[in-house]
């Protein structure tokens, strides 16, 4: 669901109408939903007894081979043990980064984080929204994490990668500009390191935003002379 919908049995493309999409989706990105939130935020706009009838049909337009996509459970539609679900492989990378598990070796850096892919592009579901902005925020959290982690352990070029996709992503993110300034100086490079940290007071303060106490000390933290320009 990063990027587009597809869904895929042995590497397979599989179609599915549109219906079948947004159930599938729904629930996958759950793994449990009673019929009647189901019923009511799929088919929003037409009567209870409309929507818990398109509720019924649509699960028979999945595909069904050993094991349902989705099953019954009570009053509950749940999602399959077997299906493989990005967004929650995604999520699982990026907790394990938030929390402190440090970057993977670089052959298996979480590229997910670093793609940016967004959630289901181009759907206009109401439901969609707070599950973007969740995985936006998370992404961006475990991108600063990833970046002072990869600081830390000397991998510079890397952290600075994860740096610039959380300024791509939010360009006034503070922690994000930290995170490559503090790269620039590992790295040595002290103009870069300053050069940087001036761009970005100087957008701030053209928008007007109040300073990142944590940026702001960086300068007597290292040590700067920085006269005004």
């Amino acid at each position: 669901m990063l990027g587009h919908f597809r869904l895929e049995c042995g590497a397979e493309p599989v179609e599915l109408c549109r219906n079948g999409q947004r159930l599938l989706a729904f629930v996958a990105l759950r793994r449990r939903v009673s019929r009647r939130v189901l019923a009511g935020t799929l088919w929003p706009e037409v009567t209870e007894e409309h929507a818990r009838g398109s509720l019924r049909t649509t699960p028979w337009k999945l595909p069904r081979g050993d094991q349902p996509l989705v099953r019954c459970s009570g009053d509950s539609l749940v999602s399959a043990d077997t299906l493989y679900v990005d967004v929650h492989a995604f999520t699982e990378t990026a907790l394990g980064v938030v929390q402190g598990g440090g970057p993977p070796p670089a052959a298996q850096l979480p590229q997910g984080l670093l793609r940016g892919e967004d959630l289901l592009p181009g759907w206009d579901e109401e439901w969609l929204l707070p599950e973007r902005e969740r995985l936006r925020q998370l992404r961006l959290h475990a991108l600063d994490a990833l970046a002072e982690a990869l600081v830390h352990e000397g991998r510079l070029a890397l952290a600075l990668e994860a740096a610039w996709e959380s300024v791509r992503a939010e360009p006034l993110r503070g922690s994000a500009h930290r995170a490559a300034v503090s790269a620039h100086l590992a790295e040595g490079n002290l103009s870069e390191a300053v050069r940087h940290y001036r761009s970005f007071q100087r957008l701030r303060e053209e928008l007007g935003v109040e300073p990142f106490a944590r940026f702001t000390r960086m300068p007597a933290r290292h040590g700067w002379r920085l006269t005004s320009r």
